[in-house]
């Protein structure tokens, strides 16, 4: 079984460029449907946030990943730590899969989120309830009947922490 991810960028769950209390939080939930679900296969866009943690964390696990990346150069625009994690990251995916040829454009994040939910059997939906990619990927995936777990990151907040 394939699981691919959507979910939000890192200033929806807990900041930039940092691993915050939130997305740890949210890396076990992942960790936990990975383990739940057992896939042979994870799929992630590789954006900054979810799709990291998620790529991250399959790694963790050994589980292969595949990068579906919406272009080439998609974290170009991102600082140097960011980017360095990133090319880290790709270097052991099993399969990079570019979706879209040339530059960037808004609507390939999209055209990558269908190619990703395409190729799935279940999809983890790291998600607020807020309008956005995230929510435009899980309307994709309830047209084409996809299979759905949410992991909603207002969820933390509700869950006592040690101090």
């Amino acid at each position: 079984m394939y699981i691919a991810v959507t979910g939000h960028r890192p200033d929806k769950i807990g900041g930039h460029y940092f691993l915050s209390t939130q997305r740890r939080w949210i890396r076990h939930q992942l960790r936990d449907k990975l383990i739940e679900n057992q896939p042979t296969a994870c799929i992630s866009g590789m954006a900054l946030g979810t799709d990291q943690d998620f790529a991250w964390t399959a790694m963790f696990l050994g589980i292969p990943v595949l990068a579906a990346i919406p272009f080439v150069g998609q974290e170009a625009r991102w600082n140097a730590s960011a980017q360095a994690f990133y090319r880290s990251l790709l270097e052991r995916c099993y399969y990079i899969q570019v979706v879209c040829p040339g530059e960037y454009a808004a609507w390939k994040m999209q055209k990558r989120n269908e190619w990703m939910v395409d190729h799935c059997e279940l999809l983890l939906a790291v998600w607020d309830g807020s309008s956005g990619g995230t929510e435009n990927c899980l309307e994709y995936a309830h047209k084409i009947g996809r299979r759905v777990l949410r992991i909603n990151p207002n969820d933390f907040f509700e869950v006592p922490h040690d101090s």
